[in-house]
């Protein structure tokens, strides 16, 4: 029997139900409503990084796609304006505004994926 099966991610936002939209029609993850209108979203394949911080109980959700130009393109002619991409040695990353007022980061890898 395997130990971990998947992983459930949490956000927590003041607009649960803008949020719940944005996700579903701009950035079109298909979900399921467990009841209530509680939708719970299909992720694709993920991973996991553990990075030294200063602040301990800090956790982030960046969402990976190919090709980092496209999907702000896609996101802008929806009216979704990203912040400036910045680059690293491990990707190139933007910030994309959730209604509810947080954010989520949306990056190209240049790592090699488990």
């Amino acid at each position: 029997m395997t130990l971990i099966t998947g992983a459930h991610v949490m956000i927590y936002t003041q607009n649960e139900a803008a949020d719940r939209a944005f996700l579903s029609e701009m950035i079109e993850l298909p979900s399921i409503d467990s009841g209530g209108g509680r939708l719970i979203f299909k992720l694709p394949p993920t991973e996991l990084g553990v990075h030294g911080h200063v602040r301990n109980d800090l956790h982030e959700i960046h969402l990976i796609c190919e090709d980092l130009d496209g999907a702000m393109a896609r996101l802008a002619e929806k009216g979704v304006t990203c912040s400036e991409p910045m680059t690293a040695d491990w990707s190139r990353a933007t910030s994309v505004p959730l209604p509810g007022g947080g954010r989520i980061g949306l990056y190209q890898a240049y790592h090699e994926r488990p």
